[in-house]
């Protein structure tokens, strides 16, 4: 099975079909699809908190869905803070955007990453690796963590619990798709507003360099 029919078999009629399959084993198949998504970006996180809702219910599916995409993102922080030496990273460190955003995050910190954690089209392996790279504190990131995917998880949660509803009822359906359309449009704006920043605050930084010497 090549990358692209692995990729296409998680939808999200299979995705619920597997969470009941494995339903003897209580949250634990809730819970291991969202972590092994921080390890593997490609996974739709976004199908895995639906079928969560619509298998385990609203609140539960939203919980168990919370606790494997927190667990996941730390790990792979923690792990990159780790290993931040190790021949692939000191690659990244090298590459100039993920230095710039190394930089922009030591120097912004908590606030930012909250942001960009609550959009679920935020591509968060990235942010999780470029965040393990800075000097962010553990406990900053891991209450960034905790509270953006709160948001992230609960809102798709939220949106896409009832999906009987949502073919039953197009009027709901037109909703759900724009609120999805103005969340990814949102996230985008504000991606693209940080990432001016980071260009004004190095430009100001190699402008004092240049007045320095």
């Amino acid at each position: 099975m090549d990358i692209q029919a692995f990729k296409d078999w998680f939808t999200l009629e299979n995705i619920m079909d597997l969470i009941q399959q494995y339903r003897s084993f209580g949250p634990v198949p809730g819970i291991l699809l969202p972590l092994l998504e921080a390890f593997l970006p490609f996974l739709p996180l976004f199908v895995f908190v639906l079928a969560n809702a619509n298998a385990f219910g609203l609140w539960f599916g939203f919980l168990f869905s919370w606790i494997g995409a927190s667990a996941g993102a730390l790990l792979v922080f923690m792990l990159v803070r780790r290993y931040g030496e190790a021949k692939l990273f000191r690659f990244l460190k090298k590459n100039k955007q993920a230095a710039r955003l190394t930089q922009w995050v030591d120097r912004h910190g908590f606030g930012p990453l909250f942001i960009l954690l609550c959009f679920p089209f935020t591509p968060s392996a990235l942010v999780n690796v470029v965040a393990g790279l800075s000097r962010i504190s553990i406990a900053q990131y891991m209450l960034a963590v905790i509270t953006g995917k709160m948001v992230m998880i609960f809102t798709i949660s939220f949106i896409g619990y009832d999906i009987v509803s949502l073919v039953k009822q197009p009027i709901r359906t037109v909703i759900v798709g724009a609120i999805i359309f103005l969340l990814w449009f949102v996230g985008k704006r504000i991606e693209a507003h940080l990432n001016k920043k980071l260009e004004m605050d190095q430009r100001n930084e190699r402008k004092k360099q240049e007045e320095s010497h």
